[in-house]
């Protein structure tokens, strides 16, 4: 009886120690709710692709040749070439006197090298010059003379007023009759030399002495044969 009444103190005291580290429910035997855990989200980084450039291969085609093929060549368009602007009262002469020093001037010309005395063609020469500024010019005077082509002699200058065709142009048809000494000079050089002047005389320009640039020639007629009359005998 007495080792019964150990076992049982035994069983209480090992109860109430056990009690000690038990929850109330597990003491009573009351079921217990476990709570689920929660997911806790997690954020896992999106790797992003990595860009590798990609070199084009260059592919090369073999292209035949064709023996004897004639390639056809283009053929250029005609272009319009623009044409020279010339001043209204310009005058171009047919034949161009080889240029001189000058100044005021733009231009002298004469449209022949030679012309003749009285009975001949041509007999005259026009001597046309230009004028660099037109505004400022009021007369334009022609001088002229004789030069021996053998000794080299000359005549006085002989002084003649050109006349304006405006847009300062200026010409003159020269006589043989118009220079002096014309008598005396046979087959001579004829000198000339272009002044312009303001309308006070005050001079604006001149030119170099053309000279042996242009010739008198004597005019010798071409004789003309005369036609005899041939007698004509009769035969009986």
């Amino acid at each position: 009886m007495f080792q019964m009444k150990k076992i049982i103190v035994f069983l209480v005291i090992a109860m109430l120690i056990t009690s000690c580290s038990m929850t109330v429910e597990e003491l009573f035997l009351i079921p217990t709710i476990t709570p689920s855990p929660t997911q806790i989200p997690t954020n896992t980084p999106t790797e992003l692709p990595s860009f590798t450039p990609t070199i084009p291969t260059a592919t090369y085609t073999d292209t035949p040749t064709l023996i004897g093929l004639r390639t056809a060549t283009a053929t250029p368009e005609e272009s319009e070439t623009p044409t020279a602007f010339t001043p209204l009262y310009m005058i171009t002469p047919d034949t161009m006197t080889p240029s001189v020093v000058m100044t005021g001037f733009v231009a002298v010309f004469s449209n022949a090298t030679e012309f003749y005395k009285k009975g001949c063609e041509p007999g005259t020469v026009k001597i046309t010059a230009q004028v660099a500024d037109a505004a400022a010019v009021r007369f334009v005077v022609l001088f002229v003379r004789f030069k021996s082509k053998q000794t080299g002699t000359t005549s006085k200058w002989t002084s003649i007023g050109m006349g304006t065709l405006g847009a300062g142009t200026y010409t003159h048809d020269l006589l043989p009759d118009e220079i002096k000494a014309v008598e005396i000079f046979k087959n001579a050089w004829v000198e000339y030399q272009v002044v312009a002047t303001d309308g006070d005389a005050k001079e604006l320009g001149h030119t170099a002495v053309f000279s042996e640039k242009l010739t008198l020639l004597e005019c010798v007629p071409t004789p003309t044969g005369t036609i005899e009359p041939t007698a004509t005998v009769l035969k009986p």
